[in-house]
């Protein structure tokens, strides 16, 4: 995944009530950016799939840093940030370590407030 699949198509979406001001990395403060899928033909073999819940966005710069830095961890095919919810579901080719997905979340200034959850999850295998 590189930067430009996560940002070339977005969309701006409404920031949800009562989220604040933007991070103050972009120009806006009532918009932000969501993820849109990679554009990549979906694959025959299992993929994970899981679902993490991130604290500390508030803008479309906080959505393509978080973006950004899962879509660097090995084996990730797919990134999805819901802003309103904090829901980041990634789809990548096996189950990836909570430590790492942290560790990422973290650079990108938020902070992983869950394990994850949903298919994929603990090694069970999405297809």
């Amino acid at each position: 995944m590189t930067t430009s699949d996560i940002h070339s198509d977005a969309t701006d979406v409404d920031l949800p009530a009562g989220t604040g001001q933007c991070c103050g990395s972009c120009s806006s403060t009532d918009t932000a950016t969501t993820a849109p899928t990679s554009g990549q033909p979906e694959q025959s073999t299992a993929m994970a799939t899981t679902t993490y819940t991130v604290t500390g966005m508030t803008c479309g710069h906080c959505v393509h840093a978080v973006s950004s830095e899962i879509g660097k961890l090995p084996g990730v095919s797919d990134v999805q940030v819901d802003l309103p919810t904090g829901a980041v579901t990634v789809t990548s080719a096996a189950p990836l370590a909570q430590a790492q997905v942290a560790d990422a979340v973290q650079q990108a200034g938020c902070e992983l407030s869950n394990a994850g959850s949903g298919p994929g999850t603990e090694g069970d295998r999405v297809g």
